[in-house]
């Protein structure tokens, strides 16, 4: 399985600094961009997987890449070019310190705190009487402050966030629209391919001109949920669990081998037969979620493949 990218240490023309996050890798350049490169680790429950799955970069950038193109007439984004399957190049901007978490259902963290009896999340309301994956009235945004690698993301109010100076009231305000706009696009493009859009989190800069724009990825199986719609009402009905699209299979399989990222547990081993499974997972998960044939990328010297690319980028 070394035909995988998990770490990288490339050192580009103007290079300043780089940033590992828990799958993206982001060389900031003297000249205002940066160059974000996708790898192939798999994190969940705020920790790195200790084996990476093929292909799932490029999956996750294409997806992004699509996803950003199909959203930028309603939300401006950081995106420049994607001189390679697992590279996107766009401007360096500030990240704001929260992630903008939208659920328009009561599914994975909702349902768990939910499963609990907590009826406020992130200092909203949840409907009393609800059952795992019914549809919120209205969908809800509940934020999380954003955790550097291996520390857990969590949840904050809108109250809090404001209190504590994390973001100023106004770009909150723009924030929130945003998020509220691109959600409503993702569910319209999630329907044409027969999929409902459950929940997602948007995350967002700004510019060296203080414009506030999306950045990260977009509507990817890691950054969001999706239920397929034609069994939705059915499954619902039967209090049977929903047929999803996402990394949720991950998490469930952690669960079940006694793995929840808390203290004093140990990962369950990964063999190759389930990382070619979860590989397999991912390119489904494409397909479904572009309409289109994944086309496999050449991973037989990935490093060097990514590395010309990007160069011969930046030389343009």
């Amino acid at each position: 399985m070394s035909s995988t990218i998990t770490d990288t240490n490339f050192e580009f023309p103007g290079q300043k600094s780089v940033y590992k996050g828990k799958v993206r890798e982001v060389y900031e350049l003297d000249n205002g961009v940066l160059v974000m490169v996708a790898t192939d680790r798999l994190s969940a429950f705020d920790v790195v997987m200790p084996k990476g799955i093929p292909y799932k970069g490029q999956i996750l950038n294409q997806i992004a890449t699509k996803m950003m193109e199909a959203t930028k007439d309603i939300v401006p984004n950081w995106l420049m070019a994607t001189p390679d399957p697992n590279v996107a190049v766009g401007h360096a901007c500030e990240p704001f310190k929260v992630e903008m978490v939208i659920r328009g259902y009561q599914s994975g963290h909702a349902a768990r705190e939910y499963k609990l009896g907590k009826r406020v999340l992130c200092g909203v309301a949840m409907p009393e009487g609800m059952k795992e994956n019914d549809k919120f009235p209205e969908p809800i945004i509940t934020p999380a402050t954003k955790a550097e690698m291996g520390d857990h993301d969590e949840d904050i109010s809108k109250e809090d966030i404001l209190k504590r100076g994390i973001v100023s009231k106004d770009d909150y305000e723009v924030l929130e629209k945003y998020t509220r706009a691109l959600f409503e696009r993702g569910t319209q493009i999630a329907a044409e391919r027969g999929l409902i859009l459950v929940d997602t989190k948007y995350e967002f800069g700004k510019t060296k001109d203080g414009k506030i724009v999306l950045i990260d990825e977009i509507h990817t199986p890691d950054s969001s949920r999706y239920f397929y719609a034609d069994t939705y009402k059915e499954l619902q009905d039967k209090d049977e669990p929903q047929k999803q699209l996402s990394k949720e299979f991950v998490r469930q399989w952690l669960i079940q081998n006694g793995f929840q990222g808390l203290e004093g547990q140990t990962l369950p081993e990964m063999t190759d037969a389930y990382v070619e499974s979860v590989s397999e997972r991912y390119i489904e998960l494409y397909e479904n979620i572009t309409g289109e044939t994944f086309v496999k990328a050449d991973i037989s010297d990935i490093q060097n493949r990514i590395e010309g690319n990007v160069l011969n980028y930046l030389k343009g």
